[in-house]
């Protein structure tokens, strides 16, 4: 068994190549949901889309989320109506955030729900939410804290960071499945998504990262900075604000209470002998995933290290 801890578009270009090595029987995928927002009364799950999307073969590949050919006539009519439209929704995707809202308010969880739409989507997969309970990722700027999805969407990443603040952690607790998934693996992927607000909120719920340290698995970790820059996405700018240094090093440094192998690129290779110092393998090899091709050929690199 293999368990992915994973959000957004660069997890889902792993999970890609992964998908081509191993069964979807043998893949748990542990997704963050620090992005979850409400929007026009809808449940909204940013990064469990995007990777049951990818997986499915729906997503846009251009864009890396939503639903690849789907049409906005439904905001097209919010717009109309004077609705704040920054959160580009199409009319498949609507459909998925109206389901699972339905079906939340029927009792279920999120958990459950995520398994629903998943089989649907033809999916075997076990993709599972990191937290059933409410959880958002806000950053704060000096104008005060928004939710991640307006600083990201909305104001795309504008203003300097002062902080990230996880309501809801304090409370919030893992699923079984999710806490069997890290304990019953044999390996654990850490994917190329963001240090803070992607893997930093899967980590931050109680007893995940308590869970990685006891884990008998091999975990394997894939760095979201290359040359001291992310790959894609505002990693550096929060890493930034936290005080963090940016760079591959700064990633393993965040993770080396439970990594066992840190996978950088060839464009980071001299950084391999100080994160080595952090009794942490290091393993260079390229990480960009530009191809199908260069998908699987990372996701062999980390396999291998089980």
């Amino acid at each position: 068994m293999i368990t992915a801890l994973a959000g957004g578009v660069g997890a889902a270009r792993l999970l890609t190549g992964m998908l081509r090595l191993v069964k979807q029987e043998e893949l748990s995928v542990v997704v963050n949901t620090g992005d979850d927002i409400e929007l026009f009364g809808l449940h909204i799950s940013p990064d469990l889309d995007i990777v049951a999307y990818t997986l499915a073969g729906i997503v846009d590949e251009k864009k890396g989320w939503g639903i690849k050919g789907d049409s906005f006539h439904c905001l097209d009519m919010f717009r109309k109506y004077g609705q704040d439209t920054w959160f580009s929704l199409g009319d498949k995707d609507l459909a998925t955030h109206i389901y699972r809202t339905h079906r939340l308010r029927q009792g279920k969880t999120l958990t459950e729900v995520t398994r629903e739409i998943c089989t649907s989507l033809g999916l075997k997969v076990n993709v599972l939410p990191m937290t059933d309970d409410r959880f958002e990722t806000h950053v704060r700027l000096r104008e005060g804290s928004v939710h991640f999805e307006e600083y990201f969407v909305k104001r795309q990443c504008q203003g300097n960071v002062l902080g990230v603040e996880f309501v809801g952690s304090a409370t919030a607790k893992p699923s079984p499945e999710v806490m069997d998934a890290i304990l019953d693996a044999e390996v654990v992927v850490v994917c190329p998504s963001n240090p803070i607000v992607s893997i930093g909120t899967i980590l931050s719920v109680a007893g995940v990262r308590d869970a990685l340290r006891r884990a008998n698995a091999r975990v394997v970790a894939v760095s979201p900075i290359v040359a001291g820059l992310p790959i894609k996405g505002p990693a550096d700018k929060l890493m930034r604000g936290l005080g963090l240094e940016v760079s591959a090093f700064g990633v393993a440094k965040l993770y080396s209470d439970f990594l066992d192998v840190f996978v950088i690129d060839t464009l980071d290779a001299s950084e391999k002998e100080r994160i080595e110092k952090l009794g942490i393998k290091v393993k260079v090899t390229n990480t960009f995933m530009r191809t199908l091709k260069d998908k699987v050929a990372l996701a062999k690199a980390v396999l291998s290290e089980q």
